[in-house]
């Protein structure tokens, strides 16, 4: 089965974040500059930390692309990251001439303890760097790849930010809003909403506190009928919630109105169907959010995800220092106060790569002509019913 997968590797403060993108069909036009865009924007947002003002992420790409085109070979990307230069010792890959004192406090919240105790750990500093949220630009990287293939067939995926700290935005939205999300500080549509947000923001950096919130990711042109009912690991709507799971401190999914549906009647819920001979079938409303029965419908598919509040404090929670099991306070690392708008970024990616993995599998192609040409015969096969 043909499929787009992606390996990500590199530490937070080591020399580098390495991605390689295997299955990506051959002739598609790629640059860095395609990758580089979407990097530019994960580091946007009102609310992040001093990691920012150091990194200018941009990509190398190493392998799998010639002459501005993909050769059907894996493709390599790297991400440097500049604030190596800060943590030769603390990084180093051999013995360096001085060890750094090891971290043995866990911060409630993050992955510490659970890979200390995994992976049978005695420095923190191990979990720490791979457990990094850092890791998202190189993920963010392999998405460019599945937006840059996305394109090719005429699907657009966009984000925004929907609530920072309780404050919701209440403005209906449509693509041509979501083009300019990249233009407010917490990327957020409602003018109104976004002021308070960054004011939660300044409040909560002032306490020395973190905040949360929701983000939500819309992708248009995805053609129908990719997914499947028949067998629980080929849902199209798991699949995408997985894949937005996966991401640092998403604590919950919704797929079109959420659950919003479980307290709606089902005479109220359901998008009724017509047709027409421009459209085709289509839906009247969008409550499933582009995707019924595991099968993507061909309406917008519309999901949401909610981060819970950064880990790091600059007022430590309590914690137990591992092995002696002495209270004390958990360790600090420098941190951002909110990632919401950069999470929505990663949001985009994570649908992209899951989506472009989708439809290679069921259309199949490994060059591109093939992909394309046989999504725009199955779309003129379902025309014709």
């Amino acid at each position: 089965m043909t499929r787009l997968r992606y390996l990500t590797a590199g530490e937070s403060h080591g020399p580098q974040l390495t991605a390689i993108v295997e299955g990506c069909p051959s002739r598609l036009p790629l640059a860095a500059d395609d990758i580089d865009r979407d990097l530019r924007r994960r580091q946007l947002g009102y609310g992040r930390g001093g990691r920012q003002a150091i990194e200018r992420d941009a990509v190398a790409l190493l392998s799998g692309v010639r002459y501005g085109l993909t050769t059907g070979a894996p493709i390599t990307l790297v991400v440097e990251n500049r604030d190596h230069a800060n943590w030769g010792d603390t990084m180093a890959v051999g013995e360096p001439a001085l060890r750094s004192e090891p971290l043995r406090v866990p911060r409630p919240g993050h992955a510490d303890l659970g890979g200390a105790l995994l992976y049978d750990l005695d420095d923190l500093r191990d979990v720490i760097e791979r457990a990094s949220a850092r890791e998202t630009a190189a993920r963010v990287a392999c998405g460019a790849v599945a937006r840059r293939l996305l394109a090719e067939i005429g699907c657009r995926v966009y984000s925004h930010v929907v609530e920072i700290a309780g404050v919701a935005a209440g403005c209906a939205v449509d693509e041509e809003q979501l083009q300019r999300a990249d233009d407010d500080p917490v990327r957020c549509l409602d003018p109104q909403a976004s002021a308070e947000m960054q004011a939660a923001i300044d409040a909560a950096g002032k306490r020395g506190d973190t905040v949360g919130g929701l983000f939500e990711v819309v992708a248009y042109g995805f053609p129908p009928g990719v997914g499947s009912y028949a067998q629980a690991d080929r849902r199209l709507g798991g699949r995408l919630a997985a894949a937005l799971m996966s991401i640092n401190a998403i604590k919950g999914v919704e797929v079109g109105l959420g659950f919003a549906a479980a307290a709606t009647p089902g005479s109220e819920y359901q998008d009724e169907i017509a047709y027409d001979p421009r459209r085709g079938y289509h839906r009247l409303t969008n409550h499933a959010g582009g995707i019924e029965g595991g099968i993507s419908t061909g309406e917008p598919i519309v999901l949401r995800a909610a981060m819970k509040p950064i880990a790091t404090l600059m007022h430590p929670l309590a914690s137990v220092e591992l092995d002696t099991h002495r209270p004390v306070e958990a360790h600090v690392e420098r941190s951002d106060v909110c990632a919401v708008p950069a999470a929505a970024v990663v949001g985009e990616a994570a649908v992209a790569l899951t989506l472009a993995s989708a439809a290679l599998a069921r259309f199949g192609g490994e060059a591109l002509g093939d992909f394309s040409g046989a999504v725009a015969a199955f779309k003129a096969r379902i025309a014709k019913r």
